[in-house]
């Protein structure tokens, strides 16, 4: 472990849903004094691109691989896997996992996703840093995949939600694991939430790695808690990032001072996803897929697919995956269906080597493919054809391409439609909109997220104890950010 005072261990803390606006406002209001003295003693940036969908599972594997969908394979919460005939759900909501069958999600969430589902194709950074003989640490993270075997113990009471009946089973994770019940730092822990731990679990299994001088070179801890309540509550939850902020001072408090604290250690402080703020009435802001596609024969959540199915619906949240089974049926004619709810902003679909984009908002049609004469503000090359308004393109007239309100659209969009085989279409809802299939569960008055719009894109980054930052505000940047903090420090 870091036995060496020279080196500098970074220290990931990610804050599932942390915005930049309410950060802000914390931090103005003197809610949130530790992440107000790392932005004030660092390197702010508010605008930190996320992945496509904004769901957590594909949001840390793009952050972990430095890739989007397209090359690690997650294609998000909720997907369906072609040459398996199944849906894959990570747990999307209770009903609906209950439905999908309650081992089967648990299994794909704790085990599949990490050693079968991820592509082999990609390396970690865990992966990376362990092949120079550098340990990591992850706690709290589903998205956990190293080179370590490490043997996880299943609780007799969570066994039956498992298909590890004999109570173990190895996965390959990172030397330092924390899971909530399956893998813990201090044996004697008590862990709040059946599956994972809560903020405060998390902020202790860190600070039992300091206290006993175990920091590895890198460790990665994420704070689930916030989502849930911006769920419900909506978006300018304060008080939630008030109760994890004071977690960080009692970390920051370890060090003789919190300057020390810097002069130790990287402290990298982000959010995963925004949210949007999700409409009151049902019937105004809720889009049911089942009833603008009622004529075809729609796959049931209850059992297996069948091959009479000529449709599976995917929902996460703010967008969604439409699977056309039957091959009888063009995309045209759901293309032209779901163009008749003006609720839906786009709907993107594979043709040959473009990608097509139109929507229910506005008419028009939109195509582009990667290598072009257009370059865009993350130095990608693309030929663009169409209407530009529909993913809020704007040009220069030296070909220069910026984003409006999608965010680096055209490669998380890109991505999306290559994360997986099969026949589909992305959709995705205008904001205060969201999508329903069977079970799906929703957030009326709430917040929500999962589309490709900048809400739920932008999220902020605070970067203290070094002056380095990533090449571009994106979360697939992560990855190359890291591992130059670290091989900086060890090639020394």
């Amino acid at each position: 472990m870091n036995q060496n005072p020279q080196l500098k261990p970074v220290i990931l803390l990610n804050i599932d849903s942390l915005m930049p606006k309410p950060l802000e406002v914390a931090v103005q209001t003197g809610r949130a004094p530790a992440l107000q003295f790392l932005m004030e003693n660092g390197t702010y940036i508010s605008n930190m691109v996320s992945s496509f969908p904004t769901m957590s599972v594909t949001i840390d594997s793009s952050l972990l691989t430095g890739t989007y969908a397209d090359k690690h394979h997650i294609p998000g919460l909720n997907w369906f896997d072609n040459s398996q005939k199944e849906i894959i759900n990570y747990g999307t909501g209770f009903r609906e996992t209950f439905r999908l069958g309650m081992r089967r999600s648990t299994h794909n969430m704790l085990y599949k996703l990490n050693n079968e589902h991820m592509s082999s194709e990609v390396s970690t950074i865990y992966e990376d840093l362990a092949a120079k003989g550098i340990p990591s640490a992850s706690i709290n993270s589903f998205v956990y995949r190293g080179n370590i075997p490490n043997r996880l113990h299943v609780p007799r009471l969570f066994s039956t939600l498992t298909k590890f009946e004999k109570g173990e089973w190895t996965t390959n994770a990172t030397s330092i694991f924390s899971l909530g019940v399956f893998s813990k730092l201090r044996p004697q822990a008590f862990t709040p939430q059946i599956a994972a731990g809560n903020y405060k679990y998390t902020a202790r299994e860190l600070r039992h790695l300091i206290r006993k001088k175990k920091l590895p070179g890198f460790t990665f801890c994420i704070f689930q808690d916030l989502d849930a309540r911006i769920h419900f509550r909506g978006p300018m939850d304060i008080k939630g990032i008030a109760k994890i902020d004071k977690e960080i001072q009692k970390t920051l408090n370890l060090y003789s001072s919190w300057e020390e604290a810097l002069n130790r250690n990287t402290w990298l402080v982000m959010g995963d996803n925004g949210h949007a703020p999700q409409g009151y009435k049902y019937r105004n802001v809720i889009i049911d897929l089942r009833k603008i596609l009622k004529k075809y024969r729609i796959a049931r959540l209850q059992r297996p697919v069948h091959k009479k199915d000529q449709l599976v619906f995917c929902v996460n949240q703010r967008m969604a995956y439409v699977y056309l089974l039957d091959k009888n049926i063009p995309f045209s004619d759901i293309i032209e269906r779901l163009q008749g709810d003006h609720r839906i902003d786009i709907i993107a679909w594979k043709d040959k080597d473009f990608i097509r984009v139109a929507s229910g908002m506005s008419k028009g049609l939109l195509s582009f493919r990667p290598s072009g004469e257009f370059m865009d503000v993350y130095e990608q090359t693309w030929d663009i054809e169409g209407e530009r308004k529909l993913l809020d393109l704007h040009m220069t007239h030296d070909k220069k391409l910026s984003y409006g309100d999608y965010p680096d659209a055209l490669a998380r969009l890109y991505s999306a439609l290559h994360s997986h085989s099969g026949r589909f279409i992305v959709v995705n809802a205008k904001p205060g909109c969201e999508f329903k299939a069977q079970s799906t569960p929703f957030h009326l008055g709430g917040a929500a997220h999962g589309s490709l719009h900048k809400q739920e894109t932008l999220v902020p980054l605070v970067i203290a104890g070094t002056t380095e930052k990533p090449i571009f505000p994106r979360f697939i940047d992560m990855k190359e950010l890291i591992l130059r903090l670290i091989n900086q420090q060890y090639r020394n």
